[in-house]
């Protein structure tokens, strides 16, 4: 008979949630968001968007058809924490090899269940993101706040550099047109996508703006990734000496930071956009795709220069979810296309990158 333990989640403010552990009998802080997606949670716990943030599911049974080889987006779960209504422990699907408290023992996070995640979320949309303490281990509600309210949020804060790749590697087929990608922390399905289309050279964060040059590439990519986009002023200044030499694109994190090469800002939203059902129009032809989405920062477009434009808006909350630039050429989303986990709606969008980067579009 497995052991119950008691676990709280205290909160900055002093909210506090009472539940049992699961996963890593551990502890664990950062800053609490909530993801509304109804299935996807490996690829969730897998998004290395998520490094430095404890994430909260909105659907209330999790773990129902285990851990599933190929479904995971990195290389290991980058949540600070896991927070669910109920954990599935007997999970029923014919690929799977094991179930999500083992596979967040595995690598060491801990996860808290029976707690009462509709009025947690509620919470959030009403105060914004919250710095956040999970415990196992100290059962001192008092002593969990303070923690919390010392503890490190996402402002100011680089991450870029906890999950970006060791060292170059290649993906797709010579003969291709060639596309460096930055890794700043991009989901695996993000790399395929852009390997159907070209050669990838996939580069760390720090690559010089000058060695990616020497490689010849017809495009260049920005992935998606964590932290606080102002943080990235070394990225940024980077990929301003790239502006006018090669095309440009963005994803998330990619998108933010083009923005700030082509001067506009970034700004923290209230509590983010974290789920697979983000309504996203495009500005010309008026069409909408549901979107899978993970950010916790958006440009401000009205701090575009000459020649930017919004090419895609949230219809949720009007933000900026796209960008084109002529010249210098650049186009970027703040979405995920490839969808994982979500709906396939946008991810004709690889093809429009394939498109800009040729000149096509």
């Amino acid at each position: 008979m497995r052991e119950l333990r008691p676990a709280i989640l205290a909160l900055e403010d002093g909210r506090v949630f009472r539940g049992r552990a699961f996963g890593a009998w551990a502890d664990a802080e950062g800053e609490l968001v909530f993801n509304t997606a109804m299935t996807g949670y490996q690829e969730i716990l897998t998004d290395p968007s998520y490094r430095g943030q404890m994430v909260v599911m909105t659907y209330p049974h999790i773990g129902n058809y285990g851990v599933i080889p190929g479904d995971e987006e990195s290389r290991r779960v980058w949540t600070e924490a896991f927070i669910v209504k109920e954990i599935c422990r007997r999970p029923s699907h014919h690929r799977a090899v094991g179930d999500v408290d083992g596979y967040l023992k595995k690598f060491g996070v801990p996860g808290i269940e029976g707690i009462d995640t509709r009025a947690l979320t509620r919470h959030i949309r009403e105060a914004g993101a919250l710095k956040a303490v999970l415990s196992s281990t100290t059962l001192d509600a008092d002593i969990l706040i303070e923690r919390a309210k010392l503890s490190p949020g996402l402002e100011g804060r680089d991450l870029v550099q906890d999950v970006t790749c060791a060292k170059a590697y290649r993906m797709g087929e010579s003969g291709k047109p060639l596309c460096v990608a930055y890794d700043l922390g991009a989901k695996r399905e993000i790399f395929e996508q852009l390997a159907e289309r070209f050669f990838l050279e996939i580069v760390p964060a720090g690559e010089s703006a000058e060695d990616v040059l020497l490689r010849e590439p017809d495009a260049v990519f920005l992935s998606n990734g964590p932290g606080d986009p102002a943080a990235l002023g070394h990225i940024v200044e980077n990929v301003k000496k790239l502006l006018g030499k090669v095309p440009l694109v963005g994803i998330c994190l990619g998108h933010q930071i083009l923005a700030q090469a082509l001067g506009a800002r970034t700004f923290k939203l209230k509590f983010g956009h974290h789920g697979a059902n983000h309504p996203v129009q495009h500005r010309i032809t008026r069409k909408v795709a549901i979107t899978s989405q993970n950010h916790s920062y958006a440009v401000d477009p009205k701090s575009f220069q000459k020649g930017t434009i919004t090419t895609h808006l949230n219809l949720n909350d009007q933000t900026c979810e796209g960008l084109m630039c002529a010249e210098p050429p650049v186009f970027s989303v703040q979405y995920h296309p490839e969808a994982c986990p979500g709906p396939h709606d946008a991810r004709e969008l690889f093809d429009r990158f394939y498109a800009f980067c040729r000149g096509e579009e």
